[in-house]
């Protein structure tokens, strides 16, 4: 086995036990019934929700810029601490002050992984030689994600009926700090005292007048500038952000909605379950077929998105439990999607500045998600499930006519397989699946053009 084989099994092997961990959190079944059975009401649990999104997007891009300036391994050892902060509290105090400073602490260590697991995956699979890999074994860390959710629906109900809340938010506590400790065992080989200026390969702003800042401003600070400095002079590097926002966003709201499209089937409430299982396997199946989505070429990608954008209207529309095979169908197309639309924006983005721009991103997907859900209620509440769920299919036909459009057939894919020379790690100073801490979660020039 050769040292570059070898260094990225135990990259991935790492990663997977950290997905796994991170999401193996025995709270999600039912942290909604503990705020219930606290005394609050609805309005209250909806408030939470709010308090929960507005923290990630508080701290979503400053995380970014401080992994890049500190370190990517030591975020994502902070970000399961900051969860495990937050469940304590549910647990040991539970009360709405006590929730909302959880979820603040949740949202915190959601917002420390996004961008840097990305972002340290990347770069020490350059190191090895081996960036072509990304694809495969971020789709890997996804699916061990989803599985770590799945393990923690069925062991939640054992785990209530011997202890309650305390029993389930203990388990919970002890997952998220297994995770710290897997993560500090992360390799990161880069140099992090080099913090960014300027954007690799770009020549520097002209000068308008003295800088107000230079060399007394932060290093993150300096870094969060240059992440954004690259998104601005770097097309190629905005459309991929901007493709990311669309394509991760709706199907990641949706999710939050599949059980009351699950109960509009007409099935019994112990059925919703299984339904949701198959969604469930449906994303476990999109992340292992990332290798192969790696061949497809633009037309390949836009019919994936497309594809999967019918079988999420028909499933829904179906108004029947058969429906759920399609939107099993759908859900796999769409994080085999996301997958590769992460993978183009890690190709394109500048080592330096790689967290800070992969938490812009995570920023961007996030906004879009809330607009998500402000489209679904105003739908649904209008129309019924059902048909919000057609109604969020057309976002991503809209994307799919753009990049066939735009492209005109050239092979080169979404991911950008096959167009980086060769490792550019060595020599250079050198953060996990989107998303991670939380259960679930387009220009058209910018998307469209053959060089986007």
């Amino acid at each position: 086995m050769t040292p570059t084989s070898t260094g990225v099994r135990k990259l991935a092997a790492t990663l997977y036990a950290y997905a796994f961990l991170t999401d193996l959190v025995l709270l999600y079944p039912v942290y909604a019934l503990l705020f219930a059975d606290s005394g609050l009401s609805v309005g209250q649990i909806s408030s939470l929700f709010v308090i929960w999104s507005l923290a990630g997007l508080a701290l979503e891009a400053p995380s970014g810029a401080w992994a890049d300036a500190i370190s990517r391994r030591r975020m994502l050892c902070l970000a399961p601490l900051c969860a495990a902060a937050g469940f304590a509290l549910w647990t040991l105090a539970p009360s709405y002050p006590a929730f909302a400073a959880g979820f603040v602490a949740w949202g915190a260590g959601g917002a420390l992984a996004s961008g840097a697991l990305e972002a340290l995956v990347f770069d020490e699979l350059d190191h090895l030689g081996a960036a072509d890999r990304y694809a495969r074994t971020i789709g890997r860390a996804r699916t061990a994600g989803t599985v770590g959710v799945l393990v923690a629906i069925l062991l939640a109900g054992p785990v209530f009926d011997a202890g309650g809340y305390l029993a389930v938010g203990s388990a919970s506590v002890a997952a998220c700090l297994l995770a710290a400790a897997v993560a500090a065992r992360l390799p990161e080989h880069r140099n992090v005292a080099a913090v960014p200026t300027a954007v690799s390969g770009a020549a520097p702003p002209a000068a308008t007048g003295p800088d107000p800042g230079g060399d007394d401003e932060p290093g993150w600070w300096q870094g969060l500038r240059a992440g954004v400095a690259e998104m601005h002079r770097n097309h190629r590097v905005r459309a991929a952000v901007l493709l990311v926002a669309a394509v991760t966003a709706v199907w990641g709201a949706l999710e939050e909605y599949t059980p009351l499209l699950a109960r509009d089937t007409g099935v019994a409430v112990s059925t919703v379950p299984l339904l949701l299982l198959l969604v469930a396997l449906g994303q476990v199946a999109g992340g292992l077929l990332a290798p192969l989505g790696q061949r497809l070429g633009a037309g390949g990608y836009a019919l994936l998105l497309a594809g999967s954008a019918v079988a999420l209207a028909g499933g829904a529309l179906l108004r029947q439990w058969a429906g759920f095979l399609l939107l099993a169908a759908a859900f796999c197309g769409f994080q085999l999607g996301s997958v590769l639309a992460d993978t183009r924006l890690q190709e394109r983005i500048d080592s330096g500045t790689r967290a800070t721009v992969t938490s812009l991103a995570g920023l961007a997907t996030e906004l879009t998600v809330i607009a998500a859900y402000a489209g679904y209620g105003l739908v649904a509440g209008v129309a019924g499930n059902p048909a919000a769920f057609a109604v969020a299919a057309v976002p991503y036909l809209l994307v799919a006519v753009l990049l066939a459009a735009g492209r005109g057939g050239r092979r080169d894919g979404p991911a950008g397989a096959g167009t980086r020379p060769g490792p550019a790690g060595a020599g250079r100073p050198s953060r996990g699946p989107a998303g991670a801490g939380r259960p679930s979660r387009v220009s058209a020039e910018g998307v469209g053009r053959s060089d986007a």
